[in-house]
């Protein structure tokens, strides 16, 4: 069961607002220093991360949000594609943490979220105590290397559905969305059927993909979008706070992909869940909380 959230709210942000949750109490010069969590997509929503509303149990507050296009916050589906960038959601973070009066805290992000985490620590260095990055590639290339890897694996009638409707530009089909759903089975949750707070974000990218589109394309292994170019490998050297970087056994995101952040970032460890995919912290929750709440409270303030 989810940890319920002590408090929402929702913050002014570009031409909307975006929406955020609070598990536990935000309170100046406390033990437990907080923890921002920072979903995937580009366009997902927080649910499937509410596992990590656990990581309150010690006394710390955690945040999730939604970002801007998905979820509770405001949805632009009419927004130019070229709107949705990096830096959009780089500014968006930043005024939540101004919004909350965040001073010292941890940031964690999942996927997408695990992308934007070194794009915001590089921006925004003041004030955080550690980086977790969690399932997440150093750039698109080798996050397409690795789908097109983990993709060759896949029964040979799967591949060629996939590759057929691509080619045909029918990826609307039933029988593309039932061959991704191998894919995703094997390499994304194994936990099958999902639980319903996977779901839900599931739903919710089905009903309002327009980020999703602009910035990632229509599958993880298809894509055509924005982000197709972004690497963070060469700036790796400037993030100066202690970094977690995890990933499941049969991950999308293949050790390939993670590596740079390894072989660059200077205060770096890392840890791989037997058993899990690209959602650890949903397949192996006790696990997952464990190995990230011991990084978090060696990471807290003296």
């Amino acid at each position: 069961m989810t940890r319920p959230a002590t408090s929402t709210g929702f913050m002014a942000f570009a031409d909307g607002q975006t929406w955020y949750r609070i598990t536990g109490e935000l309170a100046a010069n406390a033990e437990r220093a907080p923890l921002v969590v920072v979903h995937g997509g580009p366009g997902a929503t927080h649910d499937y991360c509410l596992a990590m509303a656990e990581l309150a149990a010690d006394g710390r507050a955690v945040i999730h949000y939604d970002q801007f296009g998905c979820g509770r916050s405001s949805h632009r589906p009419d927004w130019d594609p070229s709107r949705w960038t990096v830096q959009l959601f780089i500014d968006e973070l930043a005024a939540l943490i101004d919004q909350l009066g965040l001073t010292s805290y941890h940031l964690l992000g999942q996927s997408w979220g695990g992308m934007l985490g070194p794009e915001f620590v590089l921006a925004h260095p003041d004030g955080i105590r550690s980086l977790s990055i969690c399932d997440s590639p150093a750039s698109m290339q080798l996050w397409i290397e690795a789908a097109n890897t983990l993709r060759a694996q896949l029964p040979a009638e799967v591949q060629q559905t996939l590759t057929e409707h691509e080619d045909a530009g029918t990826i609307d089909s039933p029988d593309y969305a039932a061959a991704t759903t191998v894919f995703y089975d094997r390499h994304v949750c194994r936990v099958v059927p999902n639980p319903p707070e996977v779901a839900a974000s599931f739903q919710a990218l089905e009903a309002n993909p327009s980020v999703y589109l602009a910035m990632n394309g229509p599958t993880e292994f298809h894509v055509t979008g924005s982000l197709k170019p972004w690497s963070v490998i060469d700036r790796l050297p400037g993030i100066r706070v202690p970094t977690l970087v995890v990933a499941g056994e049969y991950d999308e995101a293949m050790p390939l992909v993670w590596q740079p952040f390894l072989d660059q970032i200077p205060d770096v460890r890392s840890h791989v869940f037997a058993e899990a995919s690209h959602m650890p912290h949903v397949e192996q929750p006790a696990e997952f909380l464990q190995v990230v709440g011991d990084f978090l409270r060696e990471h807290d303030p003296a």
